[in-house]
């Protein structure tokens, strides 16, 4: 675990702003892995994860070797590079780049996305499908060589960093496509940012398809931690803002869930409890290990405003307990910070059980 402990503790913010001066420099120490296949690169505000995982699961489906690398993981960091829809071996990857990682100072996000890339040239895979992290135009993921961009969707998140109009972050994101890639956007509202380009209309499975360059038959079955996850009376999905809460809501059928929720101070918290006041009465307020989380009191004063019964339990995995109590269905939200603290208990109990 000596990789996931240095990685741990890491803030994973730059210090010095975003760029890709120091992730170019440490990919040709690495030998340029990402020039050794094509790339479907996924950009968005909101599903990126399970757009990525299904057109993985759609191109193995062709007979094709494929990587890929989410983020954030949610259970653990090996979540992060994938080969085959199979979890590679994350301390191998990431020890193949420390070296050079730390003499150049680079970022967490900079090292794993690394590490995915030289791993997958490793296995001699026919394709990379990457998600990318924030934004698209100074992410790190922004040094493939791309065939196919989508586009998931555009919502007002991280505004310090991408924009604080729809427009602008679209820009961003959009900003990964060069001239000759296939550009799959899920409406008409962002063609205007690509002229010249190849567009679509579609997701996930249209993207794949644009790469292959034929209709792809399989449905695959996509689940992973955190995104709309289905437990034992319960729901996990890790919404962390007002679009990724209104998606949430439109996937359920039933209005009368216990929702436990923490969520980022820099979010726009009241939005988001407006929304999932759609889905039951009953809340219960915690907070996760994020420096960023709001404290438990504060948003349980801020939830008061819309639910009828709003409890207070500080320790996310008994505030998952308390729901239950109150009653089932629960919907365990806000935050993928949240889940992860979650997952993490779990897997400590498990361990010692």
């Amino acid at each position: 675990m000596i990789a996931v402990e240095w990685l741990d503790a890491m803030s994973p913010w730059p210090r010095d702003g975003f760029g890709l001066d120091r992730m170019r420099a440490l990919l040709e120490e690495l030998g340029d892995p990402q020039e050794a296949y094509p790339a479907i690169h996924v950009v968005g505000t909101n599903g990126k994860s399970t757009a990525t995982v299904t057109i993985e699961q759609l191109l193995v489906s062709e007979g094709l070797s494929v990587g890929s690398t989410i983020s954030p993981h949610v259970a653990s960091w090996s979540e992060r590079i994938r080969v085959n829809g199979a979890e590679s071996d994350f301390e191998k990857a990431v020890a193949r780049v420390r070296e050079p990682a730390e003499r150049l100072e680079a970022t967490q996000f900079e090292i794993v996305t690394a590490a995915a890339l030289t791993a997958f040239a490793d296995a001699r895979v026919d394709v990379v499908v990457v998600e990318a992290g924030l934004g698209g135009r100074h992410d790190a993921t922004n040094v493939l060589r791309t065939r196919v961009v989508l586009l998931t969707n555009v919502g007002l998140d991280h505004t310090e960093v991408l924009g604080d109009t729809l427009e602008a972050i679209a820009t961003e994101k959009l900003a990964v496509a060069p001239p000759d890639a296939i550009v799959v956007l899920s409406d008409e509202t962002y063609r205007h940012l690509v002229p010249g380009r190849d567009v679509r209309m579609g997701g996930a499975h249209e993207a794949a398809e644009a790469f292959v360059g034929h209709a792809i038959a399989a449905t695959p079955d996509i689940v992973l931690p955190g995104r709309f996850e289905r437990r034992a009376g319960e729901i996990r999905d890790g919404a962390h803002n007002p679009d990724g809460a209104r998606h949430l809501v439109e996937q359920l059928d039933r209005d009368d869930y216990t929702i436990v929720a923490s969520i980022l101070s820099d979010k726009d918290v009241d939005a988001m409890l407006h929304v999932l006041r759609g889905v039951g009465s009953r809340f219960v307020a915690t907070t996760s290990s994020s420096a960023r989380a709001l404290p438990a009191d504060d948003l349980a004063e801020l939830a008061r405003r819309h639910f009828v019964h709003v409890e207070v339990v500080d320790d996310p995995v008994g505030a998952v307990a308390r729901a239950h109590e109150l009653g089932e269905p629960v919907l365990v939200t806000g935050s993928l910070y949240l889940l992860g603290d979650i997952a993490e208990r779990e897997r400590r109990a498990a361990w010692h059980a």
